[in-house]
């Protein structure tokens, strides 16, 4: 499919204009980073995270009202878009404080929902919980049951319960289960509620864990940059490969200087984002640069200015095709996916964007530039010559 046929865009001749945005853009990025710094989300900081589940739609403000009044510091309560789920995160400087933040958070969370009666939660119990709340009204129920029955019975429930959501919204439900028999069903009644949430998932990440994920997340983009630069260096020539790099470190400087300008916060996920922007670029990048050294070996007599612009307009549909149904993508998870999906979305849409243009406006002038720095502006770069052929008899010759 080809939207665009024997387009003539004089390209570079816009390249003045673009490359002053991508310069205002790293300058305001650079200067947000520098004063206001990076907002770096508990992956990176250190804090507790957990996932909760409710049976119906959570009451996140009253829950964000709760924890707040017994927790100090920031409090991130987020509802995932189109499920009744809920992510609770809070940042913790000192690693002695992250376990009893965490069992406050849940201590809080089960008092908002505590039943008046006593009985325990089906639903944030462990097994061990469940057999010890169950075991005198079962042998009173005249449930004979071995003390390794019990332990399996309530490891069965809890079973169930995981394997449907974590939530039970029926005891009667329960009767499928192996060794639940209309007593089991009664002691349950009686003995135990179903409260309107479960905890899906906790996790607890320490300050120093955090400072060397955020340095294995800068490790990780230093050496994709480095490894695309010798791989093109090898492919194409050096210049290509600078040229490259200078983009995609222009594309991720960008794109986290705008996290900074917006104060978003920067995790694992956003880290990964821009790893997949990096190779995206860089992909982009190299199709108009394989391009070029295409036409480079058709023309050589040509300017280099007039064989890039020629270049560009010929991988000009393939450019628009595949950026353009990427960031439809990417906009429809930055509008739709919801908040935890916000920071990803966002790394996305901004690099694909920034991506898209740099590989055109900064990384094919480069080349013009060292050409014209090298005193050959009005000739074409150098590409890398087919390699020799064996020694032997031209084709001419062959057919004579």
């Amino acid at each position: 499919m080809e939207l665009f046929r024997n387009t003539k865009f004089d390209f570079l001749g816009w390249k003045w204009p673009f490359i002053g945005l991508s310069l205002v853009l790293s300058a305001a990025g650079l200067i947000s980073i520098g004063v206001k710094g990076m907002r770096y989300g508990i992956d990176f900081e250190g804090g507790a995270q957990i996932w909760l589940r409710f049976a119906q739609e959570p009451p996140v403000q009253q829950i964000r009202a709760a924890l707040e009044s017994k927790i100090a510091g920031e409090i991130s309560v987020q509802q995932a878009t189109g499920k009744p789920e809920v992510l609770i995160g809070t940042q913790i400087k000192d690693e002695k404080e992250l376990n009893a933040n965490r069992q406050l958070i849940e201590e809080t969370l089960r008092e908002m929902y505590r039943d008046a009666s006593g009985r325990v939660d089906l639903n944030n119990s462990s097994a061990t919980e469940l057999a010890d709340r169950l075991r005198g009204p079962l042998q009173q129920a005249g449930v004979a049951l071995s003390e390794q029955d019990l332990q399996d019975l309530c490891a069965d429930i809890s079973t169930y319960r995981k394997d449907h959501g974590g939530i039970v919204r029926s005891i009667d439900e329960l009767s499928g289960v192996k060794g639940v028999n209309p007593k089991v069903i009664e002691a349950l009644k009686a003995n135990v509620s179903l409260g309107p949430f479960t905890i899906l998932q906790t996790e607890v990440v320490g300050p120093k864990i955090g400072a060397e994920l955020k340095l294995q997340a800068i490790e990780a983009v230093l050496y994709a940059l480095a490894g695309m630069l010798v791989y093109i260096a090898f492919r194409f020539e050096w210049i290509y490969g600078v040229a490259a790099v200078v983009a995609v470190f222009h594309d991720t400087i960008i794109t986290i200087g705008l996290f900074s300008l917006f104060n978003k916060p920067i995790s694992l996920t956003v880290v990964a984002a821009l790893l997949t922007l990096v190779g995206y670029s860089m992909n982009d990048t190299i199709v108009v640069f394989d391009r070029i050294r295409e036409n480079l070996k058709m023309a050589r007599r040509d300017s280099l200015t007039n064989v890039i612009n020629l270049s560009i307009n010929q991988t000009l549909s393939r450019t628009v095709l595949t950026s353009g149904l990427t960031l439809l993508t990417a906009l429809a998870l930055w509008l739709f996916g919801g908040d935890v999906l916000n920071g990803f979305s966002f790394a996305l849409v901004m690099g694909i964007i920034v991506g898209t243009y740099s590989s055109v406006f900064v990384a094919s002038p480069i080349l013009v530039f060292w050409q014209n720095f090298r005193g050959k502006g009005n000739s074409a770069v150098a590409v890398p010559t087919a390699p020799p052929q064996p020694a032997g008899r031209s084709r001419k010759a062959m057919r004579g």
